[in-house]
């Protein structure tokens, strides 16, 4: 969609190895430092804050380091469901400009993905990374629920 740089910061390695692979620029493990530390990490390896930060882990350390990472005049995008009530930098916020904006339906998206698809400039294979019959179900839940083996998206085949 547009992004120069793209940097995925995470606290798995697993993933981290995965974006990099998939196409992101630079990745970054989260499992240590302050949200400052974090937010100085990526803009030294973007050369600039970002414009936009996604974030989609739905953990408030990552909201806090989203909006101290985001350019002034920028947006941070909660996908992530956050907890009812977090604690946020608002002021360093409000005087930046920074947007903060929230996201759950997805409202619009499906068509432009859908697009992006089938036009290949998108190659969404790679992102399935497990697929199980139908018979196998409680296995694949099991997957998924443990966070082992490395999965970014199962599959189940119903026939």
């Amino acid at each position: 969609m547009g992004a120069a740089k793209v940097c995925v910061p995470d606290v798995d390695s697993w993933r981290l190895e995965f974006a990099k692979k998939i196409g992101a620029d630079h990745v970054l493990s989260v499992r240590a430092g302050t949200s400052k530390e974090l937010a100085s990490q990526i803009e030294n390896l973007l050369e600039k804050s970002p414009d936009i930060s996604l974030e989609c882990s739905g953990n408030p350390a990552g909201l806090k380091t989203s909006i101290l990472a985001t350019a002034s005049g920028g947006c941070v995008v909660m996908v992530g469901m956050q907890p009812d009530e977090v604690t946020v930098p608002l002021l360093n916020a409000a005087v930046r400009e920074v947007d903060i904006r929230g996201i759950f339906r997805y409202a619009n998206c499906y068509p432009i993905a859908l697009s992006m698809i089938v036009s290949g400039q998108v190659n969404v294979k790679p992102l399935i990374t497990h697929r199980y019959k139908l018979e196998e179900s409680q296995k694949a839940f099991k997957h998924v629920c443990t966070m082992k083996g490395g999965a970014v998206k199962i599959m189940i085949k119903c026939s």
